[in-house]
């Protein structure tokens, strides 16, 4: 074998373990404990103007908890559905409401029955320069189409901070 042979055969086997070693990692943009915090204020302001008492939960784009608001005369169940629809949002990355949808027909329902999952309006991704940062969960308010309303204003609420 001649030396250039060899090296171009050296240089095929090295290449793709160099390439698989770049992409063993990856970076990712995460919302303060201090973002997620005002997100969460602000859906519950939107719902208490409304007449709503609620639980308001983000989370981390894992789906863990990174703020939970409930207010003083919401549910005691709606702090856990308001967590368990912001990792339903995170998990699935879509919305509750869309999921709800999406598996309304019984022959799609099987995710339904995942321990943790909530087909029900009020679960959003939060999402900014094309990638997800977390989610939001909210519960209490009359519908899960209220509950997304209080959920979306959460994010408006933020939007300028996540930009970029």
């Amino acid at each position: 074998m001649t030396r250039t042979i060899r090296l171009l055969v050296l240089a095929t086997i090295l290449a793709p373990a160099h390439a698989a070693a770049q992409d063993a990692t990856f970076a990712v943009k995460q919302m303060t404990p201090e973002t997620a915090l005002k997100l969460a204020q602000a859906a519950l302001d939107s719902c208490r103007k409304q007449g709503f008492q609620i639980a308001v939960a983000v989370t981390d784009r894992a789906g863990v908890p990174q703020a939970l608001l409930r207010d003083r005369f919401a549910g005691p169940h709606t702090a856990t559905v308001a967590v368990d629809k912001a990792w339903t949002a995170a998990s699935f990355r879509q919305s509750t409401l869309d999921l709800a949808r999406a598996t309304a027909d019984p022959a799609h329902a099987g995710v339904r029955h995942i321990p943790r999952v909530v087909a029900v309006g009020g679960g959003v991704p939060v999402e900014a320069g094309g990638a997800i940062l977390g989610a939001v969960g909210v519960s209490g308010a009359p519908g899960g189409e209220a509950d997304d309303a209080c959920a979306r204003a959460g994010i408006e609420a933020i939007r300028g901070d996540l930009e970029f």
